[in-house]
Formats: structure tokens, C-alpha cells, sequence
């Protein structure tokens, strides 16, 4: 019973600061849905759908970040460059 309660506690512990993460709820919602069908596996389902869930949204996020860049760039060299005015 004690063992019980302490694995309850620190997987308690370790799903409250992972699913500070983003995309960990999500992935951990469908991988244990998908453990719980592929023989009762939820809670190690939901484990690893939180790892993939955090690396799918650290991705997305890198590839949403280069696709703004490459925008900005983009948008500097077509800006026509105009003459600074001249003092006499």
C-alpha cells in the first residue's frame, strides 16, 4: 500500500511541472487512450504521448519561428531603398 502511494505521489509530481510543457496534455490525452486499448497500457501511454507531444510542439514552434524569419528577410530586401536627402 505504501509503495502504491508513493508511485501515486511521484507520478503526481512528475505530470504537474511535464505538463507545464506544451503539447504534453495533449499527447499524454491521446497515448493513453492508445496504451489503455493496446492492453491496458494508459499510464505508460500517457507518458510517452507527453514526450512526443512536447517534441512535436518544440518543432512546430522552430519551424513556425524560421518561416517569420525567412518573412522578415524577405520582406527587408523588397523594400525600396530610398535616398537619404542631401544638405547643401
Amino acid at each position: 500500500m505504501k509503495t502504491k502511494i508513493i508511485a501515486t505521489i511521484a507520478a503526481l509530481s512528475f505530470s504537474v511541472s511535464a505538463m507545464a510543457s506544451p503539447g504534453c496534455l495533449k499527447g499524454a490525452a491521446v497515448g493513453g487512450v492508445g496504451g489503455h486499448f493496446a492492453g491496458h497500457h494508459a499510464l505508460a501511454g500517457a507518458a510517452i504521448g507527453c514526450a512526443i507531444g512536447h517534441h512535436m510542439s518544440k518543432k512546430q514552434a522552430r519551424r513556425a519561428a524560421a518561416q517569420q524569419q525567412a518573412a522578415a528577410q524577405q520582406a527587408q530586401q523588397t523594400q525600396p531603398v530610398t535616398p537619404a536627402p542631401t544638405r547643401r
